[in-house]
């Protein structure tokens, strides 16, 4: 992704770090847990470009990253697959749900006819590219080696554009968190490895669809291509590769960290929630969605009130609009009590989006 790209959704983390604290119930007992999925596995192979097996490398690699992340006491590791065993992407999904994973991270490795070469990371997205379909139609096949696949997919079909469209909106309200750590991995592998960066791409992935957190699928390379496939499957490679992806996630824990312990000495300062300002306007952000929708009740669990800005490439929602951050926060309980339990109040200065922090900081002077 482009660098412009990564900078509009760091000046988001303060906001998305408050909507990740509220609906995870985060404190200072609770663990951030990272789910970390190899993809393929046991029957699935996945790609065998230059007869190298995607399964093992995502495997080594998911393993690696694990090794070092349970070295931090304020993180806990589950993994979807320890060994070379076929799981279900349904079932995948149901472990990052059941651990209440703050982050769901997939690993595989690419494949295609040409020369193409670098480094991917995907969310979940409606974006209609050929060539990410492509890419998710092969990764999605998978679904054809499991049991009772039409009974646990309610007919999903990965040939068919439509059947990709139609699973992607449940996700959504974890986008810009997704889209965050996606650009933090990109950063990594640009930055720090100088490999080729292909960017943050949008694609529907079952097995990003199936889960209900921030959820990448990282792309760490193309085994098809003779070189990058060589230094994938070497140990040299997976070690860079997953200290890529260690240093990445745990630069987006330490951002939510640091964040909240702003918000929480900000909003307990003297009549902080009271304050009112002429030129700051607070609104509550109930959705994001490559989508444009109609801005009516229908829409928005019966919401009134709400208005709509694009930014980059998506929409965002919100519903009410006030100078008083205590009316805000009222209208944040109305939004959660509608059924919008991820929603979050944003800030804004004389039209223009500004942190949370900030604008509590003004507000209090």
């Amino acid at each position: 992704m482009k660098t412009h790209h990564i900078l509009l959704f760091v000046s988001f983390i303060i906001v998305l770090t408050f909507s990740s604290f509220t609906d995870n119930g985060i404190n200072d007992d609770k663990k951030f847990v990272v789910v970390l999925d190899a993809g393929h596995g046991g029957k699935d192979s996945g790609n065998t470009g230059n007869g190298y097996l995607e399964k093992e490398i995502a495997l080594k690699v998911v393993l690696a990253v694990g090794k070092e992340l349970e070295k931090n006491p304020d993180i806990e590791v589950v993994y979807t697959r320890k060994t070379d065993k076929f799981v279900d992407l349904f079932v995948r999904g149901k472990i990052a749900n059941k651990a209440k994973a703050d982050l769901f991270v997939s690993v595989h490795c690419n494949a295609h006819g040409s020369s193409a070469h670098g480094t991917e990371t995907f969310v979940l997205g409606t974006h209609r590219n050929k060539t990410n379909f492509e890419v998710a139609k092969k990764e999605n096949s998978v679904i054809f080696m499991e049991d009772d696949y039409e009974k646990n997919y309610e007919g999903f079909d990965p040939n068919s554009p439509e059947s990709v469209m139609s699973i992607l909106l449940s996700q959504e309200e974890y986008l810009d968190q997704s889209i965050l750590l996606a650009s933090i991995i990109q950063d990594q592998f640009t930055n720090t490895l100088k490999r080729k960066n292909r960017g943050v791409k949008q694609a529907g992935f079952i097995v990003l669809h199936q889960t209900v957190m921030p959820s990448v699928l990282i792309e760490i390379g193309f085994l098809t291509y003779k070189q990058e496939g060589a230094y994938l499957n070497s140990k040299k490679g997976q070690n860079e590769i997953s200290k890529a992806i260690i240093g990445a996630i745990l630069d987006y824990k330490n951002s939510l960290d640091k964040n909240i312990d702003h918000f929480e000495v900000v909003d307990n300062s003297p009549g902080a929630a009271e304050t009112t300002s002429s030129d700051i306007t607070f609104k509550v952000q109930i959705a994001a969605s490559s989508k444009s929708l109609e801005t009516k009740p229908y829409n928005f669990k019966g919401l009134t009130q709400i208005s709509k800005t694009k930014e980059g490439g998506l929409y965002k929602y919100f519903y009410g609009q006030s100078s008083s951050y205590s009316e805000a926060q009222q209208f944040e309980n109305e939004a959660r009590n509608k059924g919008c339990g991820s929603c979050f109040i944003v800030a804004f200065k004389n039209g223009d989006k500004i942190a949370l922090v900030d604008a509590l900081k003004s507000t209090a002077n």
